[in-house]
């Protein structure tokens, strides 16, 4: 059951007032600071960014940006810090959790059921940045202007693109393998 403060934060993003009984209310850790498949890397600096360009967003499925697919909306995100725990870089692990509203209908009673199941839980993040930034010599990695590949080890460094300067976030999507293992739906949405 949601409170009445994370109704009123739902209620902004809805058009009528919606009753506790309306919604279905997820967690979902969008994004994090590891280094993810892809070789790229949101440092805490852009998750926190991130946080407030994610509200508002929809959830969709498999980053298809059609007005038939959205599923959910996002009220509140956060930036959560995991105590005691350190990336693969050695950095304090954080993400970017996001609080997710559905409106229960029939039609999507099957996909609750599938959240609550495990079924759906993996997401993956779209979203916009205004630097990729190789982690070997400080070059951007989309211009290829470096010489660097992501993935590769120089000198013993991984690397990887710091992905800096978030400038929109377009949405989240349930997705079958996404770039950051850890993304998905948590547990709970408290």
């Amino acid at each position: 059951e949601p409170t009445e403060e994370e109704l009123a934060l739902v209620n902004r993003q809805s058009r009528k007032e919606l009753t506790a009984a309306e919604v279905y209310l997820f967690a979902v850790r969008l994004c994090d600071n590891e280094v993810d498949r892809d070789g790229e890397q949101f440092p805490q600096a852009t998750l926190e960014q991130l946080a407030e360009l994610f509200v508002g967003k929809s959830g969709i499925f498999d980053h298809r940006w059609s007005a038939g697919g959205q599923t959910a909306r996002i009220y509140r995100t956060e930036v959560v810090r995991e105590e005691g725990i350190r990336t693969a870089l050695g950095e304090p692990a954080c993400y970017l959790k996001g609080y997710a509203y559905m409106v229960r209908t029939q039609g999507n009673q099957d996909l609750i059921a599938e959240i609550e199941g495990g079924i759906k839980r993996e997401v993956s993040v779209g979203c916009a940045v205004e630097r990729a930034v190789c982690s070997i010599c400080g070059g951007d990695l989309r211009t290829g202007d470096c010489g660097h590949r992501k993935g590769q080890e120089y000198g013993g460094r991984l690397c990887f693109a710091n992905l800096e300067g978030a400038s929109d976030a377009y949405e989240f999507s349930f997705v079958a393998v996404p770039a950051q293992p850890l993304a998905g739906v948590v547990k709970g949405a408290g």
